[in-house]
């Protein structure tokens, strides 16, 4: 299945959620996350993707905010229903990009939920794309703070991507296929660890 789609309603198998990408069309990152989450539907897990275009369309998050917009409550009812996320971030002057952090802030939402507040016990894989390894690693890094303060569990891959020596393609494939089997380890590694949480159920 494409990973930009979601299943039918009626498709009972667990989610996988991917978050990442950039505004301004398909980027390096979005197309990461992809082969991601593809390998998780490899797995028999049902995904859906919000990319760049979608979280371009969520505002500034307003904790105070009376009402929310018919994207945010689509995002954060499908992050509700997930049983493991994929984020994937670009490395924007040595941390995530604002798009990406702006989509976790509405999380914040979830946080007086009874059945799981945040994300909690629910695996979530990470990916890091840069120009150039340095802003990878503090990329990974922030996102495993950020994981960690919503309650997930950042699984033990995270795929860090030169985007200096990989590129990417619009058939869904990239040039390095080392690559493309550590963005596949790190679908596989969430598909793996969700039933263990008791989220795959």
């Amino acid at each position: 299945m494409n990973a930009a789609t979601e299943a039918p309603t009626s498709d009972t198998r667990p989610l996988v959620v991917g978050i990442g990408g950039t505004i301004g069309g398909p980027s390096s990152t979005e197309r990461a996350l992809a082969i991601a989450l593809d390998a998780a539907g490899e797995q028999g897990f049902r995904t859906r993707l919000f990319g760049g275009a979608d979280m371009a369309k969520l505002p500034l998050y307003d904790p105070k905010a009376a009402h929310r917009t018919a994207e945010e409550q689509d995002f954060v009812a499908t992050v509700r229903r997930a049983s493991a996320l994929i984020i994937a971030s670009p490395g924007y002057h040595g941390s995530i990009s604002g798009v990406v952090k702006n989509a976790l802030d509405l999380l914040e939402e979830t946080a007086r939920d009874t059945d799981r507040a945040y994300l909690a016990d629910m695996p979530v894989g990470l990916i890091a794309t840069a120009y150039g390894w340095q802003a990878t690693g503090s990329t990974i890094a922030a996102l495993r703070s950020i994981v960690h303060a919503l309650r997930g569990w950042p699984t033990p891959f995270a795929a860090a991507i030169n985007t200096q020596l990989t590129k990417f393609d619009d058939e869904g494939g990239a040039s390095d296929p080392a690559v493309i089997e550590q963005l596949k380890l790190v679908g596989k590694q969430v598909a793996r660890f969700a039933p263990l949480a008791g989220l795959a159920d």
